[in-house]
């Protein structure tokens, strides 16, 4: 059992003019008889209430913006399931790695720590447990989780080591055709001061070859709600499954502004086609409403970073309608 993808994509300014592209995933595993199975490679991260957090969109929840949701890392995965639990436990050795593209160290499909100068962190040697358990009755299904991560931050530079540390209660309820999926999650890096962002205060990410920063202490609040409606009055369509989501970045510091998102939109599927319409507003996420870099000043940091998982200093809201097609063979 094995499972390889590899991302491309084209060029978003004149200095990115080439593109980008990047390993998604890639892995090897064994099924055993007792229902357990392990992965080695690169994969999924066990970390909230599925492989996507509690989203049903396009655009995922803030979760994912801070490495948190569909993380990919380099490590060992052992999964267990009995009647009604189900437990991950977890080895990262490092992050997936820093592919081809135009940044130093964002060249990736989802969010870690990067070292954008030669002389930042990089992740080290991780560790998760996740649990998720079953209650079931007639009329509904809810599956209770915990999510616990802890792993090392290995400094290039004159700054001491540091460490990460996150932990997340969730659970996705179903009842009739409605999915009800809330998640708590508080997460702290411990960084040096004397690292090259000059604070402890604020952590360099990133990930589709675009630097970022996002608060180095902080809680995430999500919740998705979504119905699912076949339609066989429609020959083109099978189903669709309408959607509202909330999620907000809620930070520490006293001086950093929270970073919401809302989503409201469908997945339609028919056949091979997948198809999401999504309209998300959001002030203080890098894919809604912002082209480039937001807030810190030309030279202080890295080309190209953001600030809006982080100090977040405009607190403006943004939207941005999108529209994704995908095709599965």
């Amino acid at each position: 059992m094995s499972k390889v993808e590899y991302r491309f994509y084209p060029g978003y300014d004149v200095n990115n003019s080439d593109g980008y592209h990047f390993l998604h995933t890639g892995w090897v595993g064994y099924n055993f008889e007792d229902d357990s199975q392990v992965q080695a490679g690169v994969n999924r991260v066990p970390f909230g209430p599925g492989p996507y957090g509690v989203s049903q969109s396009w655009f995922f929840d803030q979760h994912y913006y801070v490495g948190l949701s569909d993380d990919m890392d380099l490590g060992v995965k052992y999964t267990k399931t009995w009647k009604l639990l189900t437990l991950d436990l977890a080895y990262y050795y490092s992050d997936e790695g820093d592919y081809f593209g135009s940044t130093k160290d964002s060249t990736r499909y989802s969010y870690d720590v990067v070292d954008e100068t030669g002389a930042g962190y990089e992740e080290r040697h991780q560790f998760n447990i996740r649990a998720v358990y079953s209650i079931e009755s007639d009329a509904v299904t809810t599956v209770l989780g915990t999510s616990l991560q802890y792993g090392q931050l290995e400094s290039n530079g004159p700054q001491d080591d540091g460490d990460h540390f996150a932990g997340s209660i969730h659970a996705v309820s179903e009842f009739a055709n409605w999915t009800l999926a809330p998640q708590l999650t508080y997460y702290t890096y411990d960084v040096d001061a004397a690292q090259p962002l000059g604070t402890d205060e604020l952590v360099q990410s990133g990930a589709y070859d675009f630097p970022t920063l996002i608060a180095a202490k902080a809680w995430i609040a999500a919740v998705s709600v979504s119905y699912y409606l076949e339609i066989p009055q429609v020959d083109w369509l099978e189903y669709m499954i309408p959607y509202i989501e909330y999620s907000t970045i809620i930070k520490e510091e006293s001086g950093f502004n929270d970073s919401e998102l809302v989503t409201i939109g469908s997945a339609w599927a028919s056949g091979g086609w997948y198809i999401y319409t999504d309209l998300a507003f959001s002030n203080g996420n890098d894919f809604v409403g912002n082209e480039a870099g937001f807030g810190a000043a030309p030279g202080d940091l890295p080309y190209f970073t953001s600030n809006r998982s982080g100090e977040n200093p405009s607190d403006e809201w943004k939207y941005r309608f999108n529209i994704n097609f995908g095709y599965y063979f």
